[in-house]
């Protein structure tokens, strides 16, 4: 036998309250709207009657679907699913469910997602897969449709984002090395067209000029994976220049860094010292162990998620650009460099 759904009014009555105050307590979008003693008893008087809200009679009198698209780069990069969970908390505390569509990092298949997206009435994007000019955003804005960026961010951007310092994360990197006695730092960049390539690059080469380190080769890796670190490695190991230690923009370009080492018959860090970007999960189970630069990807999650939410209650809200504060943790992979070595490569 069906069992038969008590409605709001019914469960108003019941507890001789307006059925707004009912929509407002059993909502975790407006419940801050109710006194916390009224929604419990709301709550306790829903199960006990059986009550189960209609999402989609209150999309239709909200005009929200309650989703949110989160566009991904990379769903195997480890340092994306640690900031999903964070932005999935947030929203599921406030009553909403994520969408989430990867990518590969192809603009074609960012524009599809998005279009699908949009298609399904979502009422926000989450944005991980913005590239330094990117047209998704001022489609966001074309479309008034509340967006936030998160680890990465856009050249002269309206829309918000949350994002790690890394001019400062790979600081901590170079110094960390300087302070080692290597004197002479290579650096495997990401890509140029990403805000976080460019930034970290720029950081790097900021932090060689001032510890007074000698002038510093670059090589430019074509993305954030283990194959384009080994090949940004080996064109910056031919170089020809003398470097004892390398500073990769990723966790992923250094595992490339430390696989066109072994391929040459190499040790790290009794060659080569090297550091790594995100401090990804079991960085510290690599052989040797990862000296990385740790972010916080939970956090970033969260941050997104919440001022995301705040632009869809306020859509009129500035635009605004967090910028979390990464550490350092040291590992096996980075050393003082071997007396008396002058080159590597």
């Amino acid at each position: 036998m069906k069992t038969r759904r008590t409605g709001i009014q019914a469960l108003a009555d019941a507890a001789g309250v307006h059925p707004s105050t009912v929509s407002r307590a059993l909502n975790p979008r407006t419940r801050r709207l109710v006194s916390e003693t009224v929604a419990k008893r709301l709550e306790t008087l829903a199960r006990k009657l059986g009550y189960s809200p209609d999402p989609v009679a209150a999309g239709l009198r909200t005009r929200r679907s309650g989703t949110v698209g989160v566009l991904i780069p990379d769903i195997a990069n480890p340092v994306f699913p640690l900031i999903l969970r964070g932005i999935e908390e947030a929203l599921a505390a406030a009553g909403y469910t994520a969408i989430i569509a990867n990518t590969d990092n192809d603009p074609g298949r960012a524009r599809a997602a998005f279009a699908r997206l949009t298609a399904r009435r979502i009422d926000g994007a989450i944005i991980a897969t913005a590239t330094r000019r990117d047209a998704l955003i001022a489609q966001c804005l074309k479309l008034g449709l509340p967006a936030v960026l998160v680890n990465r961010a856009a050249d002269g951007s309206r829309v918000s984002a949350v994002v790690n310092d890394d001019r400062a994360g790979i600081a901590l990197a170079v110094a960390h090395l300087a302070a080692l006695g290597h004197r002479a730092i290579g650096h495997v960049a990401g890509p140029g067209n990403i805000s976080t390539g460019q930034a970290r690059r720029a950081g790097f080469l900021a932090a060689v000029k001032a510890h007074g380190l000698a002038a510093a080769p670059v090589a430019v890796a074509d993305s954030y994976s283990v194959a384009a670190g080994e090949r940004a490695c080996a064109q910056l190991l031919g170089m020809g220049r003398s470097i004892s230690a390398v500073v990769a923009a990723n966790d992923l370009l250094a595992l490339g860094c430390y696989d066109e080492l072994r391929r040459r018959g190499l040790a790290c860090p009794q060659a080569l010292s090297i550091t790594g970007f995100n401090d990804m999960a079991f960085a510290d189970r690599f052989d040797p162990p990862l000296t990385s630069v740790r972010i916080q990807h939970r956090v970033m999650g969260v941050e997104a998620a919440r001022l995301l939410l705040a632009q869809i209650d306020n859509p009129r809200a500035a635009a605004q650009e967090i910028r979390l504060q990464p550490d350092l943790v040291t590992r096996g992979s980075s050393a003082a460099p071997p007396l008396g070595r002058k080159r590597t490569g």
